[in-house]
């Protein structure tokens, strides 16, 4: 069953239900309650669902001190956000992927650990907020299904090859990696992949007044929020830290030279117009880092196999290992990782802040020459084994790995839109009139 009808069967079953109790007029009044906004391949979005996630995000906005836009932006704004992970939302049920119970709670834990919380605290606060905290689960269940989603698809797009690393390691570029990072939001006007010229100079004017508004003393924040068409517009803009080398090496350029609260002027990127705000600048004093090589196989559950069967597999196959037989050769045979299941799942020298925290927890609670237990992240189930330990300076192999981690995080953040656009341009989207 789609999911389309399931949510349309629950939607009729509410409004027979209605019909039930209510009298004829009553009945027609709670019809016109809800209603279907938009079309989405299998999925419908309903008012409601607008409605209310308008409501949620605008709280957050004026929470971050910013100025809300015009309603009818913010709500624009806010269907776009939808329909995008309405659209993801579909991929990863067709590709099998899900979040478990156990994964999200875990990550909720460390959600309200961050805050100072237990988790039972944590959800007595959001329902003293007054949140639905089972509503509130299933929104950041949503999220992290996302999030797995973008992993998934964009990271098989991706390939580095040695040429690339040597070239990055004799470029200007690797000189400074490492040694600063900066907080960055932006606004991005989009262009779609095939752009004729009447778009490009829209866009471009767009842009430029933007710009303008920027100089005049506007918010970046609320122009973000009002204007751009990047997935993070609704959060002000927001990059986050970023080191230079993981942007495109156009925008990478435009930083060079800004002070903290400066922008940069419309830079024009395949996917369209940026302006970059870099709110702050920091120093990465490298010092001795603790590093593990260590080799992983990777079960993700998918149609044909349930999360109890992929969790039954992995089992098996830590046996056979602890029987002998070799790592690699049975990662070259079930790992689903792609990067790493080719070479025998040999993830070389890692170190902490590189891998999920179910990971990095295994890893180094697992001594030298040991397998793993059997355990869950949100990609799925995990074996690995370490191999040895070290200590160690900006070594040139630790050099490669960064230059090699760089370039992919470049290429991520690139092929993230990329994939985003034509996940858009090709889904069947109708928005209903009247909204």
């Amino acid at each position: 069953m789609t999911i389309f009808k399931r949510r349309l069967q629950r939607g009729l079953g509410t409004l027979v239900a209605l019909g039930c109790l209510l009298s004829p007029i009553s009945f027609v009044q709670a019809q016109q309650l809800d209603r279907i906004i938009a079309l989405v391949n299998d999925d419908i979005i309903m008012e409601s669902e607008l409605r209310r996630r308008t409501e949620l995000i605008a709280e957050q906005i004026v929470a971050r001190g910013v100025q809300l836009p015009p309603r009818d932006i913010l709500q624009q704004q806010v269907l776009e956000r939808l329909i995008l992970d309405s659209i993801q939302t579909q991929v990863a049920e067709l590709q099998g992927l899900r979040i478990s119970d156990r994964q999200l709670n875990e990550a909720m834990e460390n959600i309200a650990a961050q805050n100072g919380m237990s988790l039972d605290e944590f959800r007595q606060a959001l329902m003293a907020e007054g949140q639905d905290y089972a509503q509130a689960r299933e929104e950041f269940r949503r999220e992290m299904l996302v999030a797995q989603v973008q992993q998934s698809n964009v990271n098989r797009r991706i390939q580095v090859s040695e040429q690339e690393v040597r070239n990055f390691l004799n470029s200007e570029a690797a000189q400074s990696q490492g040694q600063s990072e900066y907080l960055l939001s932006n606004i991005l006007i989009a262009l779609p992949s095939q752009a004729s010229p009447q778009m490009i100079q829209e866009a471009e004017r767009k842009a430029q007044e933007v710009y303008q508004q920027l100089q005049q003393g506007a918010n970046f924040s609320e122009l973000a929020v009002s204007a751009s068409n990047a997935p993070n517009a609704l959060n002000g803009g927001d990059l986050g830290w970023r080191n230079q080398n993981e942007l495109p090496e156009t925008l990478g350029n435009a930083l060079r030279g800004l002070t903290a609260g400066q922008y940069t002027p419309p830079i024009r990127t395949p996917g369209g117009f940026h302006i970059l705000l870099l709110r702050e600048q920091r120093g990465d004093a490298l010092a001795l880092i603790e590093q593990t090589r260590v080799s992983h196989i990777l079960l993700i559950p998918n149609e044909i196999r349930s999360p109890a069967q992929t969790r039954s597999l992995a089992e098996d196959l830590r046996t056979r290992l602890l029987e002998g037989q070799p790592f690699d050769v049975l990662a070259r045979r079930y790992s689903d990782d792609p990067g790493s299941g080719s070479q025998g799942g040999d993830l070389g020298w890692t170190q902490n802040g590189q891998m999920v925290p179910e990971f990095e927890q295994v890893m180094n609670s697992t001594a030298p020459g040991q397998i793993s237990e059997v355990f869950e992240s949100r990609f799925g189930w995990h074996i690995l084994t370490v191999f040895e330990r070290r200590t160690q300076d900006m070594t040139n192999e630790m050099r490669e790995n960064m230059a090699r981690n760089t370039i992919r995080q470049r290429k991520y953040n690139e092929e993230l839109d990329n994939w985003l656009r034509e996940l858009r341009s090709q889904a069947y989207v109708e928005i209903k009139a009247g909204r």
